[in-house]
């Protein structure tokens, strides 16, 4: 699908970000897009015809000061985004999701999930739920867990809605992308390793978290999480440089106009450095790979409506664009 004019007016932060484009029936390109909605082909530019968004990340430190000469250069041969396809900025090797990191979304589920019995008054059960995440920030470890990068799709692509979805959920968050390979990093230098950031919706099949047939084996992420096109990426990857504090930026998730999720990364209980540093701990990041944060308050379950036929949904971050996405029903439904 090509651009919509809103996505090519939608400023980000900065003088420039990364794309992965096309023509219409052309092969992808690596390009840098400026604020104005233009695009330059990489590939021309730097004089390699092989060139990916993720090579230039395996070597972001020779490859972010030429790609800033090149936005400040006005005579280099840009064309509109008008008319060119978008597709997911890079291709990782491996992709971190995490959940339960904001604070407001958890201290919510602990208070609609009441044990029985627990007739409390609910301002006691959430400021028990508070103290609760207050004392896990400080004391406890992110959740996180692997997603596959198959189910990846663009940021204007349909979203397929799998017949065996029962309960299709959205899910906002803010994906880090790495820049230099990390391990065993700590939190200190975690950002360092960042590149940029992009928007990711992690969809969820609610219905598919827990195993039915053997409750005590826990979540099945590879079924709820990694359909594939569950994780609509981009548009763009803004460079870390340009985004003064992830930590104070506002998600929005609007379905078919309506607002859903609307909160700031403020709210997470684990910062992107902590998640970055504890992904490191175990795993080997290797530029490219995309951390993504966890969704705020507001999902599908939330509010008792869970994705359909036809839904489009809107998700914007402060300085990192907008992505719009339809769920298709699978054919044969």
């Amino acid at each position: 699908m090509s651009v919509k004019p809103e996505a090519a007016s939608a400023l980000f932060a900065g003088p420039f970000a990364l794309a992965t484009l096309s023509a219409p029936d052309g092969p992808a390109f690596p390009a840098l897009v400026t604020p104005d909605g233009r695009a330059l082909d990489l590939r021309l530019a730097l004089g390699d015809g092989t060139l990916t968004v993720r090579s230039l990340l395996d070597d972001w430190d020779t490859a972010a000061p030429r790609l800033a000469e090149l936005a400040d250069d006005g005579g280099a041969e840009r064309v509109p985004l008008a008319g060119l396809r978008v597709h997911a900025p890079v291709e990782p090797r491996q992709v971190f999701q995490s959940g339960a990191n904001y604070r407001q979304h958890v201290i919510d589920l602990h208070v609609a999930h009441r044990a029985p019995g627990d007739d409390r008054p609910e301002e006691e059960r959430r400021a028990e739920a508070a103290e609760i995440m207050d004392r896990r920030a400080a004391e406890d470890l992110p959740y996180v867990f692997i997603g596959l990068p198959s189910a990846i799709t663009g940021p204007y692509d349909d979203v397929v809605l799998p017949a065996w979805a029962e309960q299709p959920d959205w899910e906002l968050e803010l994906a880090a992308v790495i820049g230099r390979p990390a391990h065993r990093v700590s939190v200190e230098e975690a950002l360092e390793h960042v590149a940029g950031y992009t928007i990711a919706n992690d969809l969820t099949d609610r219905a598919t978290v827990f195993r039915r047939d053997m409750p005590q084996i826990g979540t099945d992420w590879l079924r709820s999480k990694n359909a594939p096109g569950f994780t609509p990426l981009g548009p763009w990857i803004v460079p870390a440089g340009s985004i003064a504090d992830p930590g104070d930026l506002r998600l929005t998730l609007k379905l078919n106009g309506e607002t859903m999720q609307d909160e700031s990364t403020k709210d997470m209980i684990f910062s992107v450095a902590r998640m970055v540093s504890y992904a490191s701990r175990t795993a080997r990041l290797l530029p490219g790979d995309l951390v993504l944060t966890g969704s705020p308050a507001g999902n599908g379950m939330h509010w008792g409506r869970l994705l359909c036929d036809g839904d489009v949904m809107d998700g914007s971050i402060t300085g990192l664009g907008a992505q719009r996405t339809r769920c298709v029903a699978e054919a044969g439904q």
